[in-house]
């Protein structure tokens, strides 16, 4: 459940995109996020998106064996926090012509295209991102 007493002041629009990272640790080892992470996890005025691309990344590495969360642990943690899932667009795919290869994981590139398009920080435990000027990252 999430609460509403932390403060979004470094928080553009009341909006925050999520790594994929984000999502697991949240689930699986909460000690890995920072806490002023877990603060914005738990503060209802901050509106948490997900790309798409994330739950293809977790179905994907599930499949694969590299993670073991079911479609119903994920789908759980997704309500739980309260995220909304944003939709990967063309606009966000023709953003990646234009993208530095500063970071070679294409999941990581398509989240980093659309935080740039969508002009919103996403929320990454990846040093990297910093490397994408006009790219906010919040940890």
């Amino acid at each position: 459940m999430r609460k509403s007493k932390t403060s979004s002041r470094d928080v553009i629009d009341g909006r925050l995109l999520l790594d994929t990272a984000v999502l697991i640790y949240a689930v699986d080892s909460p000690e890995h996020l920072s806490r002023r992470v877990q603060a914005a996890l738990q503060n209802e005025a901050i509106g948490l998106e997900m790309s798409s691309v994330s739950l293809t990344e977790i179905a994907i590495k599930h499949g694969a064996g590299k993670l073991t969360f079911s479609a119903e642990v994920v789908r759980k943690a997704i309500e739980a926090l309260g995220i909304r899932i944003m939709p990967f667009t063309a606009e966000h795919a023709f953003r990646l012509f234009d993208l530095p290869l500063h970071h070679r994981d294409p999941f990581d590139r398509q989240i980093i295209a659309q935080a740039l398009i969508e002009k919103i920080p996403v929320v990454s435990p990846d040093g990297k991102f910093a490397r994408y000027e006009g790219l906010k990252v919040f940890w």
